[in-house]
């Protein structure tokens, strides 16, 4: 396999064997979960953090290589771009005051990576998009030096045929264009994983789906690129379309995108998986030698090495992941919705928030997806996507009467799901501390309005009524983001605009 990825060479039969392998790893996931082979309940959760290096002046610097050379830790790793580094928290039981551990060790791990950074005249910023990013930053050059970037680029951009075309259009609007799938690179996102049993999978993965736009709405943090005001959270629209591998004429007939919500509620993991190698076509049609079904047929526990490999090429804002821990198969929802940030405080309260949530809505007796259309899900994601803290969500009508309604997402949040967080996370058996802590941040972002988003906006907005230049808006914006968020206070905390400069003398 690492051959064929320094290699990069695909021929016809390449792209065959892998389809019929891709079958084979079906195949025998089916049998795996027929024959309940996978993982008892663990309560485990994992976190992984997607982070920006910056200079004193808040441009990205291009030294994710050097850095993590002085890190020297498996447990940061890099990311697609050089500006781009990946911290990964291992796995936790879900219990205790597991976030205020969690919490701990991220500051922990984070102020090391920081000063180690330091010594190369970078810093660490958790944000969703860094605002200082420039088009000339997010090239094919400036990709990590690892070879299955580049040749995931190279198999994007030789299956769409062109360039790729970015169109956000929200508070002001953006149109450019990139010959690779650097622009990607810009969304830095935080990851929570969650080990389910098969049997609870598909409640779980629905009701992560049913919350995205809920989470998005009170986490959004990533309202600029290329000097643009855009979405209160561009990294969705953005990440499908530096990603998409469909010219115009396919996406005018309706074929999926490889960055895609979905289109419906699910009764079981497999159904995800089916759905992946019925839609997308391999970009990386890499096989190694194990045949899953022999495997199986000995009694032995497959790696299904070129369907987790498919998996990843297909990006859905809640993944389905097949895993082996101690010669024993699991699976996993991968929640990739929210971005980076703003402080480890905020991150550990999105995390306890959709926790407790999912909990709760997966045992409800009348679900939320028997209540709601997949359509109003997938809308109030785009929502939540453009307005964030403000937006207007569609929810199931409290009561008898049944159908939907339309909801500020602030009153949603505080009136119906914190208190169901509150429940999942004592069935998880989080302590009340940590319950009230974080779940107290959710509520007081909900109070006052503001999250990442809101306060980046209203930053740069009272920096250039100051007099600053939009360049040296964004700049001071950043700057001051990077301040505030080495104090560690959430971000509902933090006062909106620019310090007032220290008189002299």
């Amino acid at each position: 396999m690492g051959e064929k990825v320094v290699a990069g060479q695909f021929d016809l039969s390449d792209r065959q064997r892998y389809r019929d392998k891709l079958r084979r790893c079906l195949t025998g996931l089916e049998r795996l979960l027929a024959e309940q082979r996978f993982d008892r309940p663990k309560n485990l959760m994992g976190l992984e953090i997607e982070l920006n290096l910056v200079g004193a002046d808040g441009m990205p610097k291009m030294l994710n290589g050097e850095v993590l050379e002085r890190i020297a830790s498996r447990d940061f790793q890099t990311e697609l771009a050089m500006f781009n580094l990946e911290v990964n928290i291992a796995p936790h039981r879900l219990g205790g005051r597991v976030f205020d551990r969690l919490a701990e060790e991220l500051r922990t791990s984070l102020a090391y990576a920081d000063r180690k950074a330091g010594e190369l005249d970078a810093g660490i910023v958790m944000i969703g998009i860094l605002p200082t990013l420039d088009r000339d930053d997010l090239v094919s050059s400036n990709l990590s030096d690892v070879d299955r970037y580049t040749l995931l680029n190279d198999q994007i951009v030789a299956a769409r045929g062109e360039d790729f075309v970015l169109d956000i259009d929200g508070v002001e609007r953006l149109t450019c264009t990139s010959k690779s799938i650097a622009p990607e690179a810009a969304c830095t996102s935080v990851q929570l994983h969650l080990q389910v049993t098969p049997g609870r999978f598909a409640d779980v993965w629905n009701a992560a789906q049913a919350v995205a736009g809920v989470q998005i709405a009170v986490g959004a943090n990533s309202p600029f690129l290329f000097g643009r005001e855009l979405w209160r959270e561009s990294r969705p629209p953005l990440f499908q379309q530096s990603t998409d591998t469909r010219p115009p004429e396919l996406q005018a007939q309706g074929v999926r995108p490889r960055t895609w919500f979905g289109e419906r509620w699910i009764s079981s993991a497999y159904d995800l998986f089916e759905e992946n190698l019925r839609y997308y076509p391999a970009l990386l049609p890499i096989c190694d030698d194990e045949d899953p079904l022999e495997v199986l047929d000995g009694g032995g526990v497959p790696s299904l090495a070129e369907l987790v490999l498919h998996n990843g090429t297909v990006y859905r804002w809640n993944r389905p992941v097949y895993g082996i821990a101690d010669g024993v198969p699991h699976l996993r929802v991968e929640n990739r919705v929210l971005p980076a940030g703003p402080t480890i405080t905020d991150v550990i309260a999105n995390a306890a928030f959709y926790y407790g949530l999912v909990r709760a809505l997966a045992e409800e007796p009348r679900p939320v997806w028997t209540r709601m259309p997949f359509e109003a899900a997938a809308a109030n994601f785009d929502a939540a996507c453009r307005h964030g803290i403000d937006a207007r969500l569609t929810w199931p009508r409290r009561g008898r009467y049944g159908g939907t309604v339309e909801v500020d997402a602030v009153s949603l949040v505080r009136d119906e799901l914190l208190p169901l967080a509150e429940a999942g996370l004592a069935a998880w058996g989080i302590e009340s501390a940590d319950r009230d802590l974080y779940l107290g941040v959710i509520e007081e972002r909900c109070r006052r309005r503001a999250n990442g988003a809101s306060w980046q906006a209203a930053t740069f907005h009272r920096a250039q009524e100051a007099g600053l230049s939009r360049d040296a808006a964004l700049g001071a914006t950043t700057r001051r983001y990077g301040e505030l968020m080495r104090t560690g206070e959430p971000v509902h905390t933090w006062p909106v605009g620019l310090p007032e400069p220290a008189p002299l003398g």
